[in-house]
């Protein structure tokens, strides 16, 4: 059994997905203590199967029984105890997917989980989405709703192309430029962005910098980078900055940054 696992989605469905990850205890016999969770820019959509999971975010403890559950963005590493005989499969979405539904004001709501009723989401009807579904099942759902919706919005909407404009600048992008680029006001970007998202635009492109780095930093040793060359890859000023807004997030430094306490992702 795998404790962690990952699946894609199809192309089409990448536009708002970024993959669907399990953590999967459901024949284990022991509690699974302390693994940690690092933020990366998105949403999760949360199915728990069997007894519970505990998740302490920075802001709050939360018992996670049997349910389907949505998470916001988090700013902070979140802890995670999985109960035996528990099964969790969330489907990661990208920060602009929520924007798709513009009733949804996500402003004051980050390192948060509600719980929800299966029948707030804007699937159709006739698709089941079930608290024990299998695997296939869930990418079959996940992949007719979104193939359908990308055809439905062809152009990126605001959120969209500001993800998009700040992915495709290597060096850091200021708001004013952003601004420019999509002919909006530097209040109007917040305002929008902050709706949809729960963070401002440069807490998001802090969170993208930080998650790079751990990546990079986790296999410098095959890349043959060493701390400095991963902080000033990164735009960091310098490594003791880089150590810093490092020790901000996971509460530890990156010499004492253990990967095996993390579920990281494998997609790269």
């Amino acid at each position: 059994m795998n404790l962690y696992s990952e699946f894609y989605v199809s192309e089409k469905s990448e536009r708002f997905v970024n993959k669907i990850w399990c953590l999967d205890n459901s024949i284990g016999k022991a509690l699974i203590e302390n693994k940690l969770i690092l933020p990366n820019g998105c949403f999760n959509l949360a199915i728990v199967s069997g007894r519970s999971i505990e998740v302490h975010t920075s802001k709050k403890k939360y018992l996670m029984t049997e349910g389907l559950y949505f998470c916001s963005q988090m700013t902070n590493k979140v802890l995670v105890n999985i109960q035996p005989g528990t099964k969790v499969t969330i489907t990661q979405l990208h920060p602009w997917t929520l924007s798709m539904f513009p009733k949804y004001d996500l402003s004051n709501f980050t390192d948060a989980i509600l719980k929800i009723d299966p029948t707030e989401l804007p699937f159709d009807d006739e698709i089941d989405y079930r608290l024990n579904s299998s695997i296939s099942d869930l990418l079959n759902v996940i992949n007719t709703y979104f193939e359908e919706l990308d055809a439905l919005h062809p152009s990126k909407n605001t959120i969209e192309k500001i993800c998009e404009i700040i992915r495709l600048h290597e060096e850091e992008i200021s708001i004013s430029e952003i601004g420019k680029i999509i002919n909006l006001s530097q209040r109007s970007l917040q305002i929008k962005f902050q709706a949809a998202t729960g963070l401002t635009i440069k807490k998001y492109i802090q969170l993208l910098k930080f998650r790079k780095s751990v990546d990079q930093m986790v296999h410098m040793s095959q890349e043959k980078l060493s701390l400095t060359d991963v902080a000033l890859y990164n735009k960091y000023f310098d490594q003791s900055h880089f150590i810093k807004k490092f020790k901000d997030v996971t509460k530890t430094t990156p010499k004492m940054f253990n990967p095996d306490f993390y579920f990281l992702s494998k997609k790269r």
